[in-house]
């Protein structure tokens, strides 16, 4: 870029020395912000580029004027204004490939703990109860149905297959991948649950996918369907979730909610058939790794083509 850039970096990404003495080898400077919620140690407009998650939620990213860069450290964009960030010709990249070995493993276990009953052994065992249950269900040949074919939504299919499980894909694009045994696209979305045992929901919050899961999206799940939910609570409507787990499916493994924290009066939390987590599906020991893998790799792509 001709000088030095500045470089903001936000407690969303918890760099070592040894990260930020190659950041600064590169020949720009690092300018830290423990929390995104506090005032920036600097002018907004010395600001060059920002490594974030949640930044532009408190802060106006209009007064960035010299904003050229974002990285994300998170898969999503629901948290940054995508139309200004184009409009305004700033690189923008996500923490694509990061999260999806443990948020793929979290799906997996949370399915297997369902169809094994878990719970129920579980309070056996501080019960010291020794009781038989003839209920277990097997996850092989079951026809598993995920909702969003990206990176995520693949290494879930690739856990699934593995296990011997027919996967469905249901995507806003068309998708040619070997993981997927049949592929629909997203108008087609209450065709595809109707055969699915399992429904994992991997798609991106926007406008068109809100609350996606309706009344009749639930009315087309098969009985005794599991769901889960490791994208964003929004795409769910929770009310009418709620009404299916009473009524028709037979379980929910559930990490993100429209209201989060979850409201403490909430009927998910004393649900039987019903496996919840506060948002804590990404975390693994491998991601701090791929995740500064990923801002590496970018970062010099970008700085390389100036």
């Amino acid at each position: 870029m001709g000088r030095v850039m500045k470089i903001l970096i936000t407690g969303a990404w918890d760099c070592t020395e040894s990260q930020l003495s190659e950041i600064e080898k590169m020949g720009h400077q690092a300018i830290f912000l423990p929390m995104e919620t506090d005032a920036i140690p600097a002018e907004y407009c010395e600001i060059d580029a920002v490594i974030c998650n949640g930044l532009f939620q408190h802060h106006n990213i209009s007064l960035f004027i010299n904003l050229k860069y974002i990285q994300l450290t998170s898969a999503g964009y629901d948290r940054v204004p995508l139309e200004y960030i184009k409009e305004n010709n700033i690189t923008i990249h996500n923490a694509k490939g990061v999260y999806d070995v443990p948020m793929a493993e979290f799906a997996l276990s949370g399915v297997l703990s369902l169809y094994k009953q878990s719970k129920y052994f579980c309070e056996n065992q501080i019960n010291k109860v020794w009781k038989k249950n003839r209920d277990l269900r097997e996850l092989f040949g079951s026809h598993v149905c995920i909702i969003g074919c990206g990176s995520v939504g693949c290494e879930c299919a690739k856990k699934f297959k593995a296990l011997g499980c027919n996967i469905t894909g249901v995507d806003l694009l068309h998708i040619d991948n070997y993981l997927f045994d049949t592929v629909y696209n997203i108008e087609s979305l209450n065709i595809a649950l109707r055969n699915a045992d399992v429904v994992i929901i991997t798609l991106p919050l926007n406008e068109s996918t809100y609350r996606l899961f309706d009344r009749s999206k639930f009315e087309n799940m098969k009985n005794g369907a599991i769901i889960v939910n490791i994208a964003r609570g929004g795409i769910v409507d929770t009310n009418e979730m709620i009404t299916a787990l009473e009524t028709k499916l037979g379980g929910a493994v559930l990490d993100v909610f429209e209201q989060e924290p979850l409201e403490t009066d909430s009927p998910l939390w004393s649900m039987e058939n019903v496996i919840l987590t506060p948002h804590n599906s990404f975390v693994g020991n491998g991601n701090a790794q791929r995740l500064w893998s990923t801002i590496k790799k970018n970062l010099t792509e970008y700085l390389s083509s100036k």
